[in-house]
């Protein structure tokens, strides 16, 4: 079946004009699975940008925890604040490069929806329990992918297209993005998160600044936003009219150090792994709750062709960190009584 586009928008001209011959020119898409009349105001990624925006899948990233979980501070990221600056990095990189900004900034904003609650420790905790019932493992940017094309708008799914599909699958794991623009968001996803998790990480006091490596602050400047700079004018001057995207040999290894050191002194043995334990006990014995009782699932879990083990994968996998912890408490955490609303029992008071 033939999904391209058929007719061309104001904004489709502008591309054709103005883009590089390496970009992905909307009017050139490989569409959508059920094919859609196209917009004369906006080209089909834009249409994709605003989908994405406004689903429900999106707006739980604001309680999603990106590395602290339910931090007190106002200023530690979230999912959401996370993804949103993974969206200004690749925009930048893309503008400069005269790549699809619409398209990076489309796989951008929904390259986290499938993510757990309690960041990475959640997505581990979900792994194992679906590893350990059906063999199979849990991978955020495959249920991205699951959120976009099945779980969200009722059950019928966005409808992006075929590149922003693609870019939100790949962009972490073993295989490169077929576009350049998803090549940009694989690279923007970590010098974003490499960079905030150290400023929240030196801003909760588990780590000082002359904690981290010196040869690669040397190198990639001593503050979150002389390193981000630093990274994304490396980027473009490395991959400018190539065909390819890619990183100076220096600057990829430093920033592979940074994430090593971010996984030796933060993600793991820090204040932020305490939680780890718990955490893996809250999501495994949900996980077990809704295997052995499926009728206390929410009934859009039913619809569609998922087996019971993707139901409850779907439920707990959409669930904010709150949320998440207000259903194990439910579940079980015995209430008190009488409830606090109630009267008090005759011969109290």
């Amino acid at each position: 079946m033939n999904t391209k586009h058929t007719s061309v928008s104001i904004a489709d001209s502008w591309e054709e004009e103005h883009l590089s011959r390496y970009a992905v020119k909307a009017a050139n898409s490989l569409g959508r699975a059920c094919p859609e009349e196209s917009c004369s105001l906006r080209t089909c990624f834009q249409r994709d940008r605003d989908r994405i925006v406004h689903s429900k899948s999106f707006r739980r990233l604001k309680h999603k925890t990106q590395v602290f979980i339910a931090p007190e501070g106002d200023h530690y990221r979230t999912r959401l604040t996370h993804t949103l600056e993974v969206s200004g990095i690749s925009r930048t990189a893309a503008r400069a490069l005269r790549l699809n900004e619409d398209l990076a900034e489309a796989i951008s904003l929904g390259h986290d929806l499938g993510h757990t609650p309690f960041g990475h420790i959640g997505e581990d905790a979900l792994s194992i329990s679906l590893e350990a019932r059906v063999g199979l493992r849990f991978d955020h940017n495959k249920q991205s992918l699951r959120v976009v094309r099945r779980l969200e708008n009722g059950g019928h799914g966005l409808n992006l297209c075929r590149e922003v599909e693609d870019g939100i699958l790949k962009h972490t794991g073993p295989e490169k993005p077929d576009t350049l623009e998803g090549q940009i968001v694989r690279i923007a996803d970590r010098v974003a998160y490499i960079n905030h998790d150290i400023d929240d990480a030196l801003r909760a006091g588990i780590i000082k600044t002359g904690d981290l490596p010196p040869d690669e602050l040397s190198l990639l400047g001593d503050t979150r936003s002389k390193r981000i700079d630093l990274l994304v004018h490396d980027l473009v001057d490395s991959s400018w009219e190539k065909g390819r995207i890619s990183q100076s040999p220096d600057m990829k290894e430093a920033m592979n150090n940074m994430r090593a050191f971010l996984f030796d002194r933060v993600y793991i043995g820090s204040v932020a792994s305490k939680e780890m334990d718990r955490v893996s006990m809250l999501v495994e014995n949900l996980f077990e709750h809704f295997m052995r009782q499926p009728q206390a699932l929410p009934g859009w879990t039913e619809k569609g062709d998922a087996d019971l083990a993707t139901s409850v994968t779907d439920y707990i996998a959409g669930m904010t960190d709150r949320y998440a912890i207000k259903i194990f408490k439910q579940l079980f955490i015995p209430s008190e009584w009488p409830p606090k609303s109630s009267p008090p029992l005759r011969g109290e008071g």
